[in-house]
């Protein structure tokens, strides 16, 4: 089970003139929606690896008929503006839910060791964005909502503690409670070091398919896949035991931060489910899975 790349090139590159997207375009959140894909996506001025020192995020918009070829925004559309991303929001994920757009994104501060959070905005039309606040209080990592509620509540999962996937409840988008460990990393393999969530889980005949990112102990990321219930999303049922995509391509195994593939989008559409990611944290590529092909035969999934 792989997944299949739209192109060998990067799908959106940098632009030289633009000052806050000069240096890297990476780690997007996506939605379908009109006939349209919609990209979220993460740029930064000098770089995004602390080596390069003191660089800025801020969030780009731009759009696609066919996932291949994207137009852009001048400018931003969030900014470091706010004390909490003081240099800036990152690495967004996005869902629709009761007919808005959630986009959970990391706040960095930078002010000092484990300046990062939670942070949420809403939007009606994905260019214009309403933050909403922090909304865990703790160093924080790779979130993103379910697209549906459960009963009263929404259902959140973060990467609390550092190295697994962890699943929370909240009724009011306020207070989180019913915090659970999820999924941890798996010890001698492609995933040993660490894990967290790639886009937002998406539906399945046979549950809710969550891709994730998986890093062994040399600082490689892939992504793999995993299983969870339908109707209780903290059982997992099934765990691929190989990773769907690393890094082949120049592009994504030389860069800022080589032989990384990261996805903040999972998007479902059609007869197929499309992944947006970044290769070496620097460019933004594009691939897909069949529906037919995801399949849970006993012998490949933990």
């Amino acid at each position: 089970m792989k997944l299949t790349r739209y192109s060998r090139d990067p799908v959106l590159k940098t632009v030289p003139e633009h000052k806050w997207e000069r240096a890297a375009v990476f780690n997007a959140g996506a939605v379908y929606e009109n006939g349209l894909y919609h990209m979220i996506y993460r740029a930064t001025d000098i770089g995004g690896h602390e080596s390069f020192g003191d660089y800025i995020n801020n969030l780009g918009y731009a759009w696609s008929e066919n996932i291949i070829d994207w137009q852009r925004l001048p400018e931003p559309i969030l900014k470091n503006d706010v004390p909490q991303e003081l240099r800036g929001p990152e690495d967004p994920r996005i869902v629709k839910l009761e007919g808005r757009f959630f986009m959970t994104y990391t706040g960095f501060g930078g002010r000092y060791q484990g300046d990062y959070r939670i942070c949420l905005a809403i939007s009606e039309d994905l260019k214009s964005w309403e933050r909403q606040g922090v909304l865990l209080h703790d160093e924080n990592k790779n979130a993103a909502f379910f697209p549906q509620k459960f009963g009263n509540e929404y259902l959140l999962l973060h990467r609390r503690g550092g190295n697994n996937i962890w699943i929370s409840s909240t009724k009011d988008l306020k207070n989180y409670t019913k915090h659970t460990s999820l999924m941890g990393p798996l010890p001698g393999g492609w995933e040993e070091r660490k894990i967290g969530i790639a886009g937002p889980p998406v539906l399945h005949p046979e549950g809710w398919l969550l891709i994730y990112h998986g890093v062994d102990m040399n600082y490689q990321y892939r992504l793999g896949a995993a299983l969870l219930d339908r109707e209780n999303p903290r059982r997992v049922l099934a765990r691929y035991s190989q990773p769907i995509i690393e890094s082949e391509e120049d592009w994504e195994r030389q860069g800022p931060v080589p032989n990384v593939i990261f996805s903040c989008a999972t998007i479902d559409k059609d007869d197929r489910y499309d992944i947006i990611y970044a290769g070496a944290d620097s460019l933004i590529g594009a691939a897909y899975i069949l529906k037919s092909d995801v399949v849970f035969e006993k012998e490949h999934w933990l």
